[in-house]
Parts: structure tokens; sequence; C-alpha cells
């Protein structure tokens, strides 16, 4: 199998070097350096800005299975970190072809130069394609992405870091990505020709808890009529009952759960315990599943992707979701009081759960849909609805 692109002559500017050894060479873009992490790939075909700025891949490179990525630019809008202190915690871009101008009317900075801003490096000219069938064959290797502009590397040192990072198992990045205070979030979704705006209240009050959340998840909280607090990965179940919420949200994040749950899966277990509604996704939905007595596992090449159908249980429809984690409940290790709600129709990996005897659900999956289709948005609703049902009785 052959990665470098066949077809370019000019000499490497950039190197991608896996954990087992292997050099792929290309031409770098963005910021100069190395940095070591999982190496991933995601199949979607927009919304590359909201991708390398969601926290939840913090720890990964990753590789873009569509070939034309950066052709619309970028802007100061489109990002998803909400904690701009931490940044995203991802660390380098592979593409296979070369960026070029941008085209969109909403473009303010050429993708080059926004990498460059947020000291992301990026490696381009590879073919993607076999990167990716690697990955699907083999899992997911760690590797070094390094850029230098005078094409000259420490080959030894590069293969010697990606051999040694430990990957992403038994990590605990939550607490890089989470806010450090509590704050309110009053922004609501993007309209056409009015922008973000800003929500006059809400009629639900809700805690969000910050595992490295989206800034399109508040905005469609908010969009469903709450009055969204968000408080820090490490927030205790005292801390989060002090604000007297209708409901608790449990965000995406990256890392293993199993880590970040050392300290998140003893408060959830208390919120739940106490019958206060709660819908978590991605993180939280796994470590919603360990707070129940479930398990996690890794997952051989994870889901990464804005086309990945799933079939909901409780609707009997499917719906085509935005994806983005490495690890995934075990669902033969559900309790008995715990129900599936919602299965992968690509691998039948589980994708969602609930309680049969409290207010309390989940989903693996991202329904923001930001980026990604709109299937998912009344997740939203049923949140809304659980919560008025909880008030009424």
């Amino acid at each position: 199998m052959t990665i470098a692109d066949a077809w370019s002559e000019t000499p490497a500017t950039a190197l991608l070097v896996l954990s087992d050894g292997s050099i792929i060479e290309g031409q770098g873009l963005g910021a100069t350096g190395q940095a070591v992490g999982e190496i991933c790939f995601n199949t979607s075909m927009t919304g590359y800005q909201e991708i390398l700025t969601d926290p939840s891949y913090s720890g990964q490179i990753i590789t873009f299975t569509f070939p034309h990525v950066g052709n619309v630019g970028a802007n100061d809008e489109d990002i998803e970190t909400v904690n701009m202190a931490s940044d995203s915690g991802i660390r380098g871009v592979v593409l296979a072809a070369h960026i070029t101008d941008p085209a969109n009317y909403r473009a303010t900075k050429h993708l080059d130069a926004w990498l460059k801003s947020r000291n992301l490096i990026g490696i381009s000219g590879i073919d993607t394609r076999a990167l990716t069938a690697l990955i699907r064959e083999k899992g997911v290797p760690n590797g070094v992405i390094a850029h230098s502009p005078d094409g000259q590397f420490d080959l030894e040192s590069l293969k010697v870091a990606a051999a040694a990072w430990p990957g992403l198992v038994g990590m605990d990045l939550a607490k890089d990505a989470s806010t450090t205070q509590s704050h309110p979030w009053s922004q609501t979704a993007w309209k056409w020709e009015e922008g973000y705006r800003e929500s006059r209240g809400g009629r639900f009050k809700v805690v969000a808890i910050d595992y490295g959340i989206k800034r399109n998840i508040l905005r469609l909280l908010t969009e469903a009529g709450c009055e969204v607090t968000v408080l820090p990965a490490t927030a205790t179940a005292e801390e989060v009952l002090e604000h007297k919420p209708d409901g608790v949200f449990l965000s995406n994040g990256p890392g293993d759960p199993a880590a970040t749950g050392t300290y998140s899966v003893p408060m959830i277990r208390d919120i739940v315990e106490k019958g206060v509604p709660t819908f978590g996704i991605c993180l939280g939905h796994q470590m919603l599943a360990l707070a129940l007595g479930g398990k996690t596992l890794k997952m051989h090449q994870g889901h990464h992707g804005a086309n990945h159908p799933v079939f909901d249980h409780t609707t009997g429809k499917v719906e085509i979701t935005s994806m983005n984690h490495g690890f995934a409940v075990d669902a033969e290790s559900l309790p008995e009081n715990v129900a599936q709600t919602h299965v992968s129709l690509f691998d039948g990996s589980n994708c969602g759960l609930a309680m049969k005897d409290k207010p309390v659900f989940s989903v693996q999956y991202h329904p923001e849909a930001s980026p990604g289709p709109r299937d998912s948005h009344y997740l939203f609703k049923r949140f809304t609805d659980m919560m008025e049902t909880a008030g009424a009785s």
C-alpha cells in the first residue's frame, strides 16, 4: 500500500510517522513543529472548521476522507470550542489535496492562516484513502505529525515519540477541555440573515456539565426553552443541586470515560438517584452508563463522521447522525433497569440508553448537528418534555 501521493514531486516539508515506524511524506501547512496523537479518519464532506474545534477530538490527528478541505476558508463564528483558554486539543490535520483560496462570503481567513493562528499542524498531498484503509484494517494507530519548511527532520526521534506515546486509554482529557468556572449561556442557534441571537430567558433551568461541550449544543438547549448554566467537569452533586435545576445535561468530551468517570460518575449517580431529569451525549452517555453499572470499551477504529445511520427503537425510525467517539458502551453490560434505545446500523454498537424507572436517557452521537444532519434535533424536545412531565408530577 502506497500512502505517499505519487503525483507530487515536491520535496517533503511534512511527515506523518506511525507508531510502527512507517513514514508518510507530504507538504506541510499550518503551524510548524511536531505533535503526537491518535490518528483517526472523519468521513464528513462539510463542516471541517467545526470538526477542528470540537474538543472531543483532543489528543487526535484527524484524517479527512473528503479530498477538498479548506475551500470555504475559515471565520470566527463557526468555532465549537467553548473554553477558548484550552483551545480544542486537536493535534493535527491530514488532507489529500492542497488547500485552495477560499470561496465563501463568510470566510475571513485562509484555512492555512487559521491553522497557524491556532497552532495546528497540517500535512497535505497524501493518499488519505490508503491511510483510511490502513486504519480500518489495523485499528487507529498512534503517530507524530511534523512540519518543517526546510524539509529537515530527525526521523529516529520522531519514530521514538510515535512508539512511546501511550494512547488515549486511561487518559482523562475532560479537565483540560472543560471550563474552570460556572457561567450562563444565552446564545441561540444561527439563522439566515440574523446570525446568532440572544435568548431572553427560558422555561426550564438546566445545568450543563462541561466535559468539552460544543457551542451548538448549548445553543439548541437555549433554543428549546432552557435557561442554561454551564458547570466544570469536576462539579459535585451538591454544586449542581445548588442551582435547583429542572434538568442536568452531560456533554460530549475527549478521552477515556473510565478515567474521567473517577470523579464524574459519583456526581452523576447522585443526580440520577435524586430523580433529576438527565440527558447525556457522547462522553456524557458513556459516563452515564458507567454510573448505572455498565461498562465501556475502546473501539477498533471509532466512529467519526456525519453520515452514520442509527436505529431508534423508541420510534422505529432511522436517523442519519453525526458521530465522534473512539470508546463505546458495552450494551451487554447494561443492568435490567436500563434499556438500549439506539443502535448503529454500521456495526450494531450501542448508541443510546434510557432508564426504565427514572427520567434519564442518553445517546452516543451528536444531535446538535454541527456539523451534520439535523435528524436528531428531536432529542432536545424529548429532554424538555421529560422536564415538563417531572415538574408536573
